[in-house]
């Protein structure tokens, strides 16, 4: 098989996708820092105002199908440009709504915008190679850690703040779009027949279901895990859980592209169900913690640089779906679990997911045997 052809953004296209990727980062966990401000003001419970986090990653779990069908017939340009509209429109819905049910409304807009730019953009970055997609995604990491000081800071003089923030980042992505441009989906290339796309299909899909259940599995559950077994500043390890996340990707970035992506994502899964295993001994767990991060940190970026050697790069966005499934999926699975077997539960079951994506990982070396796109 052929690899994709080069796409070498310039900086400026480079710097106009990260900008982004930073208002993604900063929307994606603002919600839950805003809980209590939520309740405040419309009066809802504990047990129903997480549903507007769940509003929002509806959206952008719906988005990337529809992100798939519309740049077959138009440019990413026009896709990533109506998608930052809709999560403008939908983070002033959110702060400026005078109903509980507009908020949630809202967040589904929001995310239905935020789903659009990153289905766009993951496709775009993926088949210009390792480097470019980590790098925008580390900036993504970087947002994320800042998102919850935003969310605190800026909530207590008025709920709305926060998401006119967000709303005004999206207009100047806007700006940065039109003067510096996006970098284009490559034209495409000829692919195997159906069957063999197939296969290859029935092999990234479960490999990203792994992959963002790992990830989601080690945010959500850490700090119940650590403080399960006796560590006092569970929040802090989990914060150095995501600043891990944002250093991998920033290495990878650097330089990942002296190798090719499916030997980054081996050495990745296995050392992340190494560390996986090790934070199973309660001494070891509250380091664990950061290091997991720094190993999963390659992971999503480099599957997708590898996908985009075999996969046509506009079917990715269709494919990102299926790490939608793991986001739901593990955390429940994980509560289950815990519920059964306590806080030790939470890395022996992440730790059999992390040896269960490497398997994956070997088979599909095997199976394709393809040369990626560096």
């Amino acid at each position: 098989m052929t690899s994709v052809p080069s796409v070498r953004p310039t900086l400026n296209l480079l710097g106009a996708g990260a900008a982004a990727y930073f208002v993604m980062g900063v929307l994606q966990p603002i919600y839950g820092p805003l809980f209590p401000f939520f309740q405040q003001r419309f009066g809802v419970s504990t047990a129903s105002v997480g549903i507007i986090a769940s509003a929002h990653f509806l959206g952008s779990a719906a988005a990337p199908p529809l992100a798939g069908v519309l740049l077959r017939r138009l440019s990413t340009r026009r896709v990533v440009v109506g998608s930052l509209i809709l999560l403008a429109l939908g983070a002033v819905l959110v702060g400026l709504a005078p109903l509980w049910a507009l908020a949630v409304a809202g967040a589904v807009v929001a995310g239905l915008g935020m789903g659009g730019v990153s289905a766009a953009l993951n496709a775009v970055f993926a088949s210009v190679g390792t480097r470019a997609i980590n790098f925008v995604n580390a900036v993504f990491a970087a947002a994320s850690i800042l998102a919850p000081l935003i969310a605190v800071g800026l909530a207590p003089l008025g709920l709305a703040w926060p998401f006119v923030l967000i709303a005004s980042l999206s207009l100047l992505t806007l700006l940065a779009a039109k003067v510096w441009g996006l970098p284009e989906l490559p034209p495409a290339r000829p692919q195997d027949g159906g069957r063999g796309l197939a296969r290859s299909l029935a092999l990234f899909v479960p490999m990203l279901v792994c992959y963002v259940g790992l990830e989601v599995g080690f945010g959500a559950w850490g700090i119940k895990h650590l403080q399960g077994v006796g560590f006092g500043s569970a929040a802090l390890a989990v914060s150095l859980y995501w600043g891990g996340f944002t250093l991998g990707r920033a290495l990878t970035s650097a330089f990942g592209g002296r190798f090719r992506p499916d030997r980054l994502v081996l050495v990745s899964a296995v050392l992340s169900a190494l560390v996986a295993l090790a934070a199973s001994v309660p001494a070891l767990a509250p380091l664990a913690y950061p290091l997991v991060g720094l190993t999963l940190g390659p992971l999503f970026g480099s599957v997708l640089v590898w996908s985009a050697g075999v996969l046509p790069v506009r079917l990715l966005p269709f494919l990102l779906v299926s790490g939608s499934v793991g986001g739901i999926l593990v955390p429940w699975l994980i509560g289950l679990a815990f519920a059964r077997s306590g806080p030790q539960a939470v890395p022996v079951f992440l730790a059999a997911l992390g040896a269960v994506l490497v398997a994956l990982v070997v088979l599909t070396r095997r199976v394709l045997r393809v040369s990626p796109a560096a």
